[in-house]
């Protein structure tokens, strides 16, 4: 890993792990920006998840900005770290999701503040969208997995071109056999009869 992308994934990764410190320390804070959005998941999310795990759901607003905090602290850390990178990125770019939908460039009394939030949440997502991509030069599990189809395919081919090469020159030698057993049986029965 170069230091370049260490430092890159470090810096990105920080601005996480403050904000969910910030949000598990101090959830009052953020209630009123995250409430649109609390109010209409929460009971989504209920409705859909099993019975076992609605006990571990947050009932409230605030509950939901720590659980969010808490995501964002762990996710930053697996980014900074590089330990399971490409999740932490994923969990990221869902926790920033409901920030996304939270700005309403429209509303509100000072639109360009608005706007301004808007583009930092949305590049904040892009860029943690693309570090759940990176690979590192490093094959994916999916292309290795196309790649091993392919070599397998190949030899499968090679294998039965092998097996319809040998079996044409069995018969070919099973029929060069019967010619000469049935010359040499002309033979026989034509010395028997002379």
């Amino acid at each position: 890993m170069s230091l370049l992308r260490f430092v890159a994934r470090s810096m990105l990764a920080s601005y996480f792990v403050i904000n969910g410190i910030k949000a598990i320390q101090h959830p009052e804070e953020l209630v009123p920006a995250a409430e649109p959005v609390a109010d209409k998941v929460l009971p989504l999310v209920a409705s859909t998840v099993p019975e076992s795990v609605r006990g571990y759901l947050p009932e409230d607003t605030a509950g939901l900005v720590k659980l969010t905090g808490a995501l964002q602290v762990l996710g930053g850390l697996s980014l900074a770290t590089g330990l399971g990178r490409r999740c932490g990125a994923g969990i990221l770019a869902a926790t920033m999701v409901p920030h996304v939908l939270a700005t309403n460039p429209l509303k509100g009394p000072d639109k360009a503040t608005t706007r301004a939030l808007l583009s930092k949440n949305v590049a904040l997502l892009g860029g943690v969208l693309l570090a759940a991509q990176d690979t590192e030069g490093k094959p994916t599990l999916a292309w290795r997995l196309r790649t091993q189809k392919q070599l397998l395919a190949k030899d499968a081919a090679r294998r039965k071109a092998e097996l319809e090469r040998d079996a044409r020159g069995a018969a070919e030698d099973a029929a060069r056999i019967a010619r000469r057993s049935v010359r040499k049986a002309r033979k026989s029965v034509e010395g028997v009869l002379s």
